[in-house]
C-alpha cells in the first residue's frame, strides 16, 4: 500500500528527538542567527545541516563548493565532515551575515577549512573554472537566490568531478512550484530548472520532498 506521510509538528519533533545530533557549537550558531538576523528563517534547519555533513562524509569529499552561505550553519556542518586539509569554498556577498558564523567556525576548529569568497557567486565560480578547477570538486551545495540557480547549476556541474554530488535546496519553494496559478521570477526559474534536470542526461538525480525540497544530483562519468 502506498502511504504518503505528512510530517506534522509532533512527527517532526520525534525525528529531532531520535536522530538529531546538534552539539553546543552548532546550536549556538543557530541561536545567534535567530537573535541577530531578521531573515533567520533563511538558514538551513539542523536536520538539513546534519544531512549535508552526512553526504560530505559519505562521498569522502575533500573539496566542497557552497553557493549561499548566509550565517554559515551549513558551512560549519560541511567543514566538520571534511578531513584535515579539506576545504569549503563558500560563496556569498554579505560579509555581515557571514561574520556571525566565523566565531563558531573557529570554536569548532574548522575555520582553516573554509575559504570565504565575498563577491557574486558567479564570479567566484567562473574564476575557479578559469584557474583549471573543472572536474575537481567532490560536493556542491546550492542555496542562494533562486533566479540564479540555472547559472549556479551549470557552473557547479562543470566543477564537479565525474561521480561528484550536488545538493540543490528549496526546489519546492513551499509548494509554489506545484501551483500553476503562481507565477513570479523565483517560482518560474525553479520550475524551469526542475523540468530541465528531469531530462538532463549528464546527471542522475532524486528530488527529496523533505525540508523545502532538496534535489540530489550526481554527475555521470563520461562514456
Amino acid at each position: 500500500m502506498l502511504v504518503h506521510l505528512v510530517l506534522d509538528d509532533e512527527i517532526q519533533q520525534y525525528v529531532q528527538d531520535v536522530s538529531l545530533r546538534e552539539d553546543e557549537i552548532a546550536r549556538g550558531l543557530r541561536e545567534a542567527t535567530s537573535a541577530q538576523v531578521f531573515e533567520h528563517r533563511m538558514a538551513v534547519s539542523p536536520e538539513q545541516g546534519q544531512l549535508l555533513g552526512f553526504l560530505v562524509g559519505l562521498t569522502a569529499a575533500t573539496t566542497v563548493v557552497e553557493v549561499g552561505v548566509f550565517t554559515g550553519y551549513s558551512t560549519l556542518a560541511m567543514a566538520r565532515a571534511l578531513p584535515p586539509g579539506g576545504r569549503v569554498i563558500a560563496c556569498d556577498f554579505n560579509a555581515e551575515w557571514a561574520e556571525i558564523g566565523r566565531p563558531f567556525w573557529e570554536r569548532a576548529g574548522v575555520a582553516d577549512r573554509i575559504q570565504l569568497e565575498l563577491r557574486p557567486a558567479v564570479q567566484t565560480l567562473d574564476a575557479l573554472l578559469a584557474d583549471g578547477a573543472a572536474g575537481t570538486v567532490d560536493f556542491a551545495f546550492i542555496d542562494a537566490d533562486k533566479e540564479g540557480y540555472p547559472l549556479y547549476f551549470e557552473r557547479c556541474l562543470e566543477l564537479l568531478r565525474p561521480g561528484g554530488l550536488m545538493a540543490i535546496d528549496n526546489v519546492l519553494l513551499t509548494g509554489n512550484v506545484a501551483r500553476p496559478d503562481i507565477s513570479d521570477p523565483e517560482t518560474d526559474s525553479m520550475r524551469a530548472l526542475n523540468s530541465a534536470l528531469r531530462d538532463d542526461e549528464r546527471v542522475e538525480l532524486s528530488m527529496l520532498p523533505v525540508f523545502d525540497g532538496v534535489t540530489l544530483a550526481y554527475k555521470r562519468a563520461r562514456d
